[in-house]
């Protein structure tokens, strides 16, 4: 589950990218080497067996690569509508038709059991990685280890690392086999450790939580995650709307919430200027960006996609993306 779209770039501290080459590599890795003996201890100490410690941590070296990526996010750079341009294309929305359409009865009893609808599973699936295809390609231990040492964000890290250790010593999945992105995002649908834990589902009932390679699994975590904080499945996510001349501002964001009516009353209307639905729901006016930018009306859903990713961006690309596989 990456978390994107969070803040500004950062701008790379001297001498925190070492080289690999000569005496900086040395120190760099010398420290390195050292943190990694006390981590190690601490996973023993909270029950992580030798052989597990010893797969996955022997001759473990940091990735520079993941240091670079973590201070320069491109993601953080793109305009709303660069960023639905490259989330939500439409080569992307007849991909998600066709992965609704081959995994039909799979989502139909996983949706049915979780209460959230097939297309946006579907949705989340092709945002996280392209419905399967492309999973970051790093080793997550590596990769966490890495800004567990950083130091940046240090304390948050070293509790995933320690995570993804328990995870390979239950068997779920190998230190080999466990890929994600550079942050240590992982699967189908880009779990951190924390939310594999809390969120991860054995749905065939092999004895493994397989959110990489099954997605009997990743589909029913996926809606697991999104029923327990709270999905509504007789709900879509909201709408992009028209915001009248001269729309009180204050208004605007997810602390205010009326029903549609209310909303109408306002002057409040579909994109298309018709007026909006008539049915008894709660919604807040949020904007792409702070104050400006479309504007939507955003349902409860939206909220829950916004635990899975706090992002205004990826909450509507979502949405919107689920609609469009969906027909809407």
């Amino acid at each position: 589950m990456r978390k994107i779209l969070r803040g500004g770039a950062a701008i790379i501290v001297a001498g925190t990218l070492a080289s690999l080459n000569g005496t900086g590599a040395a120190a760099q890795n010398g420290e390195f080497s050292d943190w990694l003996v006390k981590l190690r201890a601490e996973a023993k100490q909270k029950g992580i067996g030798e052989a597990t410690l010893n797969t996955a941590l022997n001759g473990l070296t940091p990735i520079n690569r993941v240091i670079e990526l973590d201070r320069h996010q491109p993601e953080f750079k793109l305009t709303f509508q660069q960023y639905m341009n490259r989330v939500v294309p439409n080569s992307r929305v007849i991909k998600g038709r066709k992965k609704l359409a081959e995994n039909k009865e799979l989502l139909t009893a996983i949706g049915k059991q979780y209460g959230v609808q097939p297309r946006f599973i579907v949705a989340f699936w092709g945002v996280e990685t392209d419905f399967g295809r492309v999973d970051g390609g790093f080793s997550v231990v590596r990769a966490l280890a890495t800004l567990a040492h950083d130091g940046r964000r240090s304390k948050f890290f070293r509790g995933e690392l320690i995570r993804s250790l328990r995870i390979i010593d239950q068997g779920h999945i190998t230190a080999a086999n466990m890929k994600g992105s550079w942050a240590g995002a992982m699967g189908q649908f880009q779990f951190m450790p924390s939310t594999f834990e809390s969120f991860a589902i054995d749905q065939d009932g092999d004895g493994k939580r397989d959110i990489w390679r099954n997605k009997v699994d990743a589909f029913a975590s996926a809606a697991n995650f999104l029923s327990k904080s709270g999905w509504n499945p007789d709900q879509t996510w909201g709408r992009q709307v028209k915001l009248p001349e001269g729309f009180d501002k204050s208004l605007i964001g997810l602390k205010t919430k009326k029903s549609l009516s209310e909303w109408q009353a306002l002057g409040i209307r579909r994109a298309d200027g018709s007026p909006l639905p008539t049915r008894n729901l709660s919604a807040s006016v949020v904007t792409a960006t702070k104050d400006s930018g479309p504007a939507f009306l955003a349902y409860n859903n939206y909220r829950v996609t916004l635990r899975w990713n706090r992002s205004t961006f990826f909450a509507v690309a979502i949405g919107t993306l689920a609609e469009k596989i969906g027909g809407r």
